[in-house]
């Protein structure tokens, strides 16, 4: 029988994570991975390891600038990557690349019919854009899943869901105006929180207008306002009948996560990944890749995570 999750968990793919304390260290697969196996889900799901994605799949979203200048840095050990959040180390060109073929190799199962769903708790970064790393993200696994689907399996209509409680905005800004990109993204409100962006009143623009769904939640919002605007992402999805689902599952809106202020409980993941198989399985022909994001609090990021792995597990059942 096919294994309906594969879930990708390697060294190669914990070391992405920066040094000297940084709040992304290098720990977090550690913390998830001690609380799936206390929880026996990786009983249940199909354990993989990445592949280094080359220079030419990475550049299918980035450009090759950026591309090159992660590599020098990475070389020469040290910097910053971005305007300063992101730091170079050792190496971070190869880490980073590693995220984006673990979820390439990912993307390839699922269109192979191997299995419906993948997790990859390193990964969705979400804030890297076409041509710069922010906020912690060198590459875009989730913009090079997208544009991969569209250049080289034929699949133009993607939904990306994310509930990290920083805006998406490296997904966001790339594909405003494109047609086919649908998206819904519940965050921390911009005026609070980091990248400052994803006002309601930002839903697209030209022939993307009225396809994307931003949620701005006031800081304390917890798991009551988050199920009654979560009515809306479904809602959107419907509308607008996507082939694939694209799932970030970051885990700083939970609370007690050192950079952030929602209050939600795990419970809201768990939810949420419940929720968007059964919508997977409606449009999708149950196709959904499910992605870490931030989450700076290792208990959380354990337990938000783990609950999007067991839903994924049991994503057959309505």
């Amino acid at each position: 029988m096919r294994n309906e999750v594969a879930l990708y968990v390697d060294e190669a793919l914990g070391r992405y994570g920066f040094p000297d304390g940084h709040p992304w260290g290098p720990d977090r697969q550690d913390a998830f991975w001690k609380e799936a196996t206390k929880q026996k889900l990786d009983h249940s799901a199909a354990l993989s390891g990445s592949r280094a994605a080359t220079a030419e799949e990475i550049a299918r979203f980035h450009g090759e600038d950026h591309v090159q200048r992660v590599h020098q840095l990475s070389d020469q050990g040290h910097g910053s990557i971005d305007y300063g959040d992101t730091p170079a180390f050792p190496g971070v060109y190869e880490a980073s690349a590693h995220v984006v073929g673990a979820a390439l190799d990912g993307l390839s199962r699922i269109m192979a019919g191997d299995v419906l769903r993948t997790f990859q708790p390193i990964g969705g970064l979400h804030h890297a854009s076409r041509d710069n790393a922010a906020g912690f993200c060198v590459f875009n696994d989730c913009g090079v899943v997208i544009d991969t689907l569209r250049s080289q399996y034929g699949i133009q209509r993607v939904a990306y869901v994310d509930i990290d409680v920083h805006h998406g905005d490296g997904l966001y800004y790339p594909y405003e105006s494109d047609p086919d990109l649908v998206y819904a993204d519940i965050h921390e409100d911009g005026r609070f929180l980091y990248p400052g962006t994803g006002a309601e009143t930002e839903r697209g623009k030209g022939p993307g207008a009225g396809l994307k769904l931003n949620i701005p939640m006031k800081p304390g919002s917890g798991n009551v306002e988050f199920l009654a605007e979560w009515e809306r992402v479904e809602a959107h999805l419907r509308a607008h009948k996507p082939e694939f689902i694209v799932f970030q599952a970051g885990a700083d809106s939970i609370a007690g996560d050192p950079l952030a202020h929602l209050q939600y409980t795990p419970e809201t993941h768990a939810h949420a990944a419940r929720r968007l198989c059964v919508l997977a399985n409606e449009m999708c022909q149950g196709r959904i890749m499910g992605f870490g994001g931030g989450g700076y609090n290792r208990t959380n990021l354990a337990l938000g995570w783990c609950g999007v792995l067991d839903a994924f597990i049991r994503g057959s059942e309505k």
